[in-house]
């Protein structure tokens, strides 16, 4: 009796290895998606929504992790952003989770940049005496994109996704320039000012469809 429990349990066991291999033959490898995403930007004393598109390149490594890389981008120049222009962004990373046969759920980090298009301004002297130019530079600091992804298989090939987080922006330390005036010789002046090293988080939602092949 003992011995056709034990056999039972190996056959068991060897059916549900089988099954396993199945699921994951049967996932699909390959992903591409087109993407909308949406991003909160700092702005001075509030934050300010900018929409963009962007396109996304996931391997299914197993039923559970997956490695990807997407880019983005947000087309419209804002003004009242403290670090202004257009923006971009190019993330790499993981996702895990739990994958179900219509709809997953997984945790993703995906570590990048972000650019601004003019990220910080500069001040310059066209003379002593004046007038006084600006130029902006662009700013490229790291990113790290975190937070939760849901999707939904309507078909084997399509998958619909819906993902929500933090995009957390590490801005370096670094030093920019301010103007002085001397009143006696009635000449302005360069002040170096020093930026210390700061971190935001910036709430970002995208929405996709990809198809899996």
């Amino acid at each position: 009796m003992n011995r056709k429990l034990f056999l039972l349990a190996i056959a068991t066991l060897l059916v549900m290895h089988v099954n396993s291999l199945a699921q994951s033959q049967d996932l699909k490898k390959f992903e591409i998606a087109g993407e909308f995403s949406s991003i909160q930007r700092e702005a001075f004393g509030q934050t300010d929504s900018e929409a963009g598109v962007g396109a996304r390149f996931t391997f299914n490594l197993s039923r559970s992790l997956a490695f990807e890389a997407a880019g983005y981008f947000f087309p419209v120049k804002c003004v009242i952003c403290e670090h202004g222009g257009t923006m971009s962004q190019v993330v790499a990373g993981a996702k895990y989770g739990k994958r179900f046969e219509k709809w997953g759920i997984f945790a993703k980090a995906r570590p990048g940049i972000v650019s601004f298009s003019q990220g910080e301004f500069n001040p310059f002297l066209i003379s002593p005496t004046g007038p006084i130019g600006v130029e902006s530079n662009r700013l490229t600091p790291f990113a790290l994109d975190v937070g939760g992804v849901l999707e939904f298989y309507p078909t084997d090939r399509i998958v619909t996704r819906f993902d929500a987080g933090d995009t957390i922006i590490h801005f370096g330390r670094r030093t920019t320039n301010g103007i002085g005036f001397n009143f006696e010789t009635n000449e302005y002046f360069l002040i170096p000012i020093t930026r210390p090293a700061r971190t935001s988080h910036n709430f970002q939602f995208m929405a996709s469809i990809g198809f899996r092949f």
